[in-house]
């Protein structure tokens, strides 16, 4: 079996694909430990001009995989240290000074959808489902989505979405500006890299000095919002709510909780 995510160069635009189908693109520690990998020979490569995230199969990504873990770290570390390093590999993108956009295949749920968030353009499956579904499992959002989101969509819609869990599909994600373009499954890598090849170009030194632009004005903070967001998950990770999230979402009921 080849790596779990892959990053490979055509002229002037590169392609990181998160490549475990079989599991739904979600959030193991292989597939983290190889997205740093892939997310650093990006960041490394001087060619580089744009960026492109994607999954295989039927998802972009499914976020956490709850029949594994979701904290990673030393066990001397605190709580909520550990959640953070859970979402550092994924955070490692704002780092990629070049554009990134997430060709959103398939699926992107809780972590996967955090993923797509950090891309700067996204375009979307219009079948999938999209959202951040962590109050319905019991857990506050991680990946400073409650930071993210709302700068996408507003205030109340994104309020809305947190805290009910409902998953858009993407023409709804569409029609809310959360993603520039819905289209068929099939036709969103081809739209993503004719997109990225118009982004390569045009001037590479004006395109990353307008990016680094574009984020100082809107006082980007993402990684402090994720740390301050880690508090709140590791909190709830402890709950009975959250046992009963994971137990329902495995066994594809609905969730019982009792506030404790």
């Amino acid at each position: 079996m080849g790596a779990a995510v892959r990053y490979e160069r055509d002229g002037f635009v590169g392609v990181i694909t998160l490549d475990r189908a079989d599991n739904r693109n979600s959030m193991t520690p292989e597939l983290l430990d190889a997205f740093a990998e892939a997310s650093a020979a990006a960041r490394a490569d001087d060619e580089l001009r744009c960026l492109i995230v994607t999954g295989s199969g039927g998802f972009f990504s499914a976020g956490a995989d709850f029949k594994s873990n979701v904290q990673r770290g030393a066990a001397h570390q605190l709580p909520h240290e550990r959640s953070y390093a859970m979402y550092e590999p994924f955070l490692s993108l704002l780092d990629i000074e070049v554009p990134v956009i997430a060709a959103m295949n398939g699926h992107a749920v809780g972590g996967g959808f955090g993923l797509a968030l950090l891309c700067d353009i996204r375009i979307a499956a219009a079948g999938a489902k999209l959202g951040a579904n962590f109050c319905r499992l019991g857990l506050a959002p991680g990946l400073a989505i409650s930071y993210l989101l709302p700068r996408a969509v507003g205030a109340s819609r994104a309020a809305e979405l947190l805290f009910t869990g409902r998953l858009l599909s993407g023409e709804e994600a569409a029609a809310l500006g959360l993603v520039s373009e819905a289209l068929p499954a099939e036709a969103v890598l081809p739209r993503a890299q004719e997109m990225a090849g118009a982004i390569a170009a045009a001037a590479p030194l004006a395109v990353r000095a307008t990016k680094r632009a574009l984020y100082e004005g809107l006082g980007w903070e993402v990684r402090r919002a994720a740390a301050r967001e880690a508090f709140a998950q590791a909190e709830t990770l402890a709950t009975a709510d959250f046992a009963e999230g994971v137990a329902a979402l495995l066994e594809k009921r609905e969730p019982r909780f009792r506030g404790a």
